[in-house]
């Protein structure tokens, strides 16, 4: 298993820094998120090889390695100028990939059209709707994914609030529905409660193409008959999560390491919290012991 850090909360340190910050917090891996030098949100990779060679020799000089990159670019919009400049975008980020020497990305699902076109829900701003993003996301899908099984590039996506797809169960039927082994399913602890209700059946069903995690606490926005938040007007289709330290929040943690080692999880585990930037370096290193700490409870129970 992997565990690594997404270091978002550091992201006003140069880049190069960032292999030192990963092994001070005790970190060998990096999940490299959205950042202006690198691949940044929405637009072509602002990355050179000068950048890359730089970035790869103070990974090396501190023993650290990249699990995996992140980018965000609008594949599931309908609006065709929109997904061609993403599948572009992914075609650049993919190469960077390559010339990294990194075999894994990740990224979500997606929420459509930018926001001032409206949302991908929206049928009156901006024509789009759930099923035009869905069929956007597809033609994309479907020209990147040869290219991902060429260059030897696992992609693992996550549904996220607000995209297309919010939940868990129909996420996982379109990834085994690719048809490919380098497109795999990640799940992100914090949209727990918009993915469903049951952790630990969750897993169970995403459990034959689960091959990353992401670890942060949120609370249930459900809970108290759907006044954990009030949002007015009422009727709002604002979505409300958190990426807390782990305790903080509603996550039932015992079933969702426990189901982890049932089902013989061993891919990516990362550190995706993003609430204490006052913080950084202490919820960091909280973290990485507390999923060593569930890790090592957990691969060494009993069986039931």
């Amino acid at each position: 298993m992997k565990i690594a850090l997404d270091p978002y909360m550091h992201r006003h340190l140069p880049l190069e820094q960032l292999p030192r910050l990963a092994a001070d917090l005790g970190y060998e891996y990096l999940e490299l998120s959205p950042r202006a030098d690198f691949l940044d949100w929405w637009v072509r990779p602002r990355v050179f090889p000068e950048r890359i060679a730089g970035f790869k020799r103070a990974l090396a000089d501190h023993g650290v390695k990249i699990a995996s990159l992140l980018p965000m670019y609008r594949w599931a919009s309908p609006h065709e100028e929109e997904r061609l400049a993403a599948v572009e975008n992914w075609k650049r980020a993919i190469q960077v990939a390559v010339d990294m020497g990194v075999d894994t990305m990740n990224s979500e699902f997606g929420r459509g059209p930018h926001p001032e076109r409206g949302s991908c829900s929206s049928c009156c701003m901006g024509g789009a709707t759930t099923e035009s993003s869905e069929t956007a996301w597809w033609r994309s899908i479907e020209e990147l994914v040869p290219i991902l099984e060429r260059e030897g590039i696992q992609l693992n996506i996550e549904p996220h609030p607000d995209d297309f797809v919010e939940t868990l169960y129909p996420a996982v039927d379109m990834i085994r529905a690719v048809g490919s082994d380098n497109v795999r399913f990640l799940y992100c602890a914090p949209h727990t409660f918009y993915f469903g209700d049951d952790v630990a059946d969750m897993i169970r069903y995403a459990a034959p193409v689960l091959a990353h995690v992401h670890v942060a606490d949120t609370f249930n926005h459900k809970a108290s008959s759907g006044l954990r938040y009030i949002v007015n007007p009422p009727g709002s289709t604002a979505r409300v999560h958190q990426h807390l330290d782990i305790g903080q929040g509603e996550v039932p943690w015992d079933a969702f390491f426990g189901t982890l080692a049932d089902v013989g999880f061993d891919g990516i585990m990362t550190a995706c919290v993003f609430a204490w930037e006052e913080r950084a370096d202490d919820s960091g290193r909280f973290m990485r012991r507390e999923m060593q700490r569930y890790v090592d409870r957990f691969r060494t129970a009993p069986a039931a």
